[in-house]
């Protein structure tokens, strides 16, 4: 419904000034997120319901794939779409498409078969013992650890995307085709781990993927500070890991949140999981784009780096990526395998080990 309504707004622009215009866009997309983020605290324990334990990493691998599907193709519509010159219109197609589509998945969204609540809790008038469940030892971990990370990532898309656009001069359609890249790294998270997810664990995936996102970083910081030219197969590389690194992330932090929530009170401790997610990552760009401001236009050189604004959020973002790992290496996942496990599961007894044939042998 709001997002109907937001495709309504780009053809007021003969009688409404461009503030108002924009005003109306950020309440729209408030309202839209606010939705979105009471839907997601109800999806996750309905999911927990109905897929077993042994199978949810697979559900998640499998998920993982299916919006990152959708997201490269709604990707390669909007780059299109707003190829050239972009007018108002083009941006009501955009959004109508995009009504159309939310439609069409509640139509399935009804299809699902509904989770049973026991009647003591849908009828209980107990007071909600919040900080009781957020001090929950693993919660608790976890909850640090998601804090952790929303801020590292809540930037990462909108301020390489500024860097695409105010450094490389991109226009906003092939910053949009670029974009797409990295759903196609999230569809490849079904061939990097699969259903290894529910053998191997959370743990072990989530430091690899925090270690892994500190070497993306050192490659944007290197482009930003001029040690590295900006080249388009560079770019795309970069895209790549970080949707593939973003879509394991997420699945091992909804797997462990599946894993480690108890029973009694599972609505209401992912209703905290979900409001601690979605409101970090919201605020976590208007932090980062503060410091941006107040670094304004000034670029010395110190290290062979040009230290300009994009250099100072690279370098920043990666020591957030630092001090994630470190709690991510803290959290509790009793059957987890270890960090050497999940290398010699990837690198050597997979199915991707051919590849290794072309590593060069001393």
């Amino acid at each position: 419904m709001f997002i109907f309504v937001m495709a309504l707004v780009p053809l007021t622009s003969r009688f409404l000034e461009a503030q108002t215009r924009l005003a109306l866009i950020l309440m729209l997309l408030f309202c839209f997120n606010l939705s979105r983020g009471i839907s997601s605290s109800a999806w996750l324990p309905w999911i927990t319901v109905l897929v077993p334990p042994s199978l949810r990493g697979k559900y998640l691998a499998r998920d993982a794939f299916v919006q990152n599907s959708g997201s490269f193709v709604t990707f390669l519509v909007a780059a299109a779409c707003l190829a050239g010159e972009p007018r108002g219109l083009q941006f009501s197609i955009l959004f109508a498409f995009s009504a159309v589509m939310g439609a069409i998945s509640l139509s399935f969204l009804k299809r699902i078969p509904d989770a049973e609540m026991p009647e003591e809790i849908k009828t209980s008038k107990t007071r909600v013992p919040w900080l009781a469940m957020i001090q929950h030892p693993p919660f608790k971990k976890l909850l640090v650890m998601l804090f952790g990370y929303s801020v590292a990532y809540g930037g990462m898309t909108a301020f390489t995307v500024a860097f695409l656009k105010v450094e490389a001069g991109m226009p906003e359609g092939e910053i949009l085709a670029l974009t797409s890249i990295s759903f196609l790294g999230g569809l490849s998270s079904l061939w990097f781990l699969g259903s290894r997810l529910d053998r191997l664990g959370s743990k072990p995936v989530l430091t690899f993927s925090f270690a892994m996102w500190m070497a993306v970083l050192v490659g944007w910081s290197s482009l930003s500070g001029g040690i590295w030219s900006l080249k388009l197969w560079l770019i795309i590389a970069l895209e790549f890991l970080m949707g593939l690194l973003a879509a394991l992330v997420q699945m091992s932090n909804t797997r462990l949140a599946m894993a480690i929530i108890p029973v009694m009170g599972r609505n209401h401790f992912f209703a905290i999981y979900s409001v601690v997610n979605n409101v970090t990552l919201g605020l976590a760009p208007i932090a980062w784009g503060l410091l941006i401001d107040a670094v304004g236009t000034r670029s010395p050189m110190w290290l062979g780096l040009a230290w300009n604004r994009f250099t100072i959020f690279f370098v920043a973002a990666a020591c957030a990526y630092l001090a994630t790992l470190v709690l991510a290496r803290r959290l509790d996942e009793p059957e987890a395998a270890s960090m050497e496990e999940l290398l010699r599961e990837i690198l050597i007894q997979s199915p991707q080990r051919f590849w290794l044939r072309f590593w060069p042998r001393a």
